[in-house]
């Protein structure tokens, strides 16, 4: 702590040596267990384009190539987070919540195994990521209601997957990184943090995302995530 306060200027060192003194530092780290929801978009996607096209299920209008339609967002998502309490109601987080694995996005090409025709399918997985403050308005030795927000990313990452069968060379397998987007998203939470046992805690949390242009992957620019946040806790609490 003395070496730290020697290389601030004095006015502001003291004023922070003084708060880490009376600090009470506890540090969380979890894996979470959830999903995330946003519907489906109301457009498709041109089979040849992959451009964006109406109507879903028809023919687009300006190609003459089939429209298909997309999904919503639902599926099962894997969180990993850590969070650190310098004081007893304020603190700080970093988390990952993402889709452990890919999830059909548009079937570009539907098999003909009669013709030896396989299968291809624009594949997706989503990841969230958040750097957030965290509020503790009510806390103790076994529970504790914890409110955090903050800003972060949200990246969605396409594959091209191939699947095809055949009596001489049987089921074949493949998917090929295609690219990503990425968008910007603010994100708040609320949580109630439960001591089983010592240090060993769970953490149900409801999440709101608010992603810009989020409407062009999915129906809209709001996303909700239900958690179940396993962890342990360090130091005093």
């Amino acid at each position: 702590m003395k070496s730290i306060c020697r290389y601030l200027s004095l006015p502001f060192g003291l004023a922070l040596c003084m708060q880490l003194a009376h600090a009470q530092n506890t540090f969380d780290i979890g894996i979470g267990f959830g999903a995330a929801q946003d519907k489906a978009s109301s457009t498709g996607i041109d089979q040849t384009s992959l451009n964006s096209c109406t109507p879903v299920g028809g023919t687009d209008t300006l190609t003459g190539a089939p429209c298909v339609g997309t999904p919503s967002l639902n599926g099962f998502m894997l969180g990993f987070g850590g969070r650190v309490m310098f004081w007893k109601h304020f603190g700080v987080g970093a988390s990952v919540s993402l889709q452990p694995s890919q999830q059909t996005y548009a079937n570009l090409q539907p098999a003909i195994p009669s013709i030896g025709q396989a299968s291809v399918n624009l594949n997706d997985r989503v990841i969230f990521y958040d750097f957030d403050g965290i509020y503790q308005p009510v806390g103790g030795k076994r529970a504790a209601l914890q409110i955090e927000g903050g800003v972060g990313g949200a990246n969605m990452r396409f594959y091209e997957a191939q699947s095809s069968s055949s009596t001489v060379l049987g089921s074949s397998n493949t998917s090929q990184y295609a690219q990503s987007v990425n968008h910007f998203q603010v994100h708040v939470g609320a949580g109630v943090r439960v001591y089983l046992t010592g240090n060993l805690f769970i953490r149900p949390q409801f999440d709101f995302r608010y992603v810009p242009n989020f409407d062009q992957q999915f129906g809209r620019n709001w996303v909700t995530e239900e958690t179940v946040w396993v962890g342990y806790s360090f130091g005093e609490r």
